[in-house]
């Protein structure tokens, strides 16, 4: 699917994939170094403004690696970029070490984006549900082994 883009200045770098068959493309700081205390979060600028098509959203998503090794996560995830947005893309990270500084480069790949289809909700207000195996067992109620 093609998606229209707009590169707010020069050098910044297009999302891209890393490997064929890879489900998202990685975003990188295109604002100055930043040092994320432990515990400390940040919006990190992407340098990008995107056209997403209706019916649709871009799902944002932290890099398992920067997650694993520096703890660096990002909230609200998946962050949703909506159809209608058409500022520029900040992601909002997390250190999620609680005695180590993160430091991020500019240039540095900060997450992920994966286009995702969304369906439009029409609600159908009834009196009652139908039943399931489970019905209202939720929170640990199915234990675990």
């Amino acid at each position: 699917m093609i998606v229209r883009i707009k590169k707010l200045h020069p050098d910044v770098l297009l999302p891209q994939y890393s490997h064929p068959g890879d489900a998202g493309m990685d975003l990188y700081n295109m604002g100055e170094e930043v040092i994320l205390k432990p515990l400390a979060r940040g919006l990190i600028p992407t340098g990008l403004k995107v056209a997403v098509p209706a019916g649709y959203e871009l799902q944002v998503r932290p890099r398992s690696g920067m997650a694993l090794k520096k703890g660096l996560t990002v909230l609200n995830t998946p962050g949703t970029i909506d159809a209608g947005y058409r500022g520029e893309v900040g992601i909002i990270v997390f250190n999620a070490s609680g005695d180590e500084a993160v430091t991020i480069k500019k240039g540095d790949r900060i997450a992920q984006i994966v286009l995702k289809k969304v369906e439009e909700i029409e609600w159908n207000v009834v009196d009652e549900l139908d039943e399931t195996s489970r019905n209202e067992g939720g929170f640990g109620s199915t234990g675990h082994k």
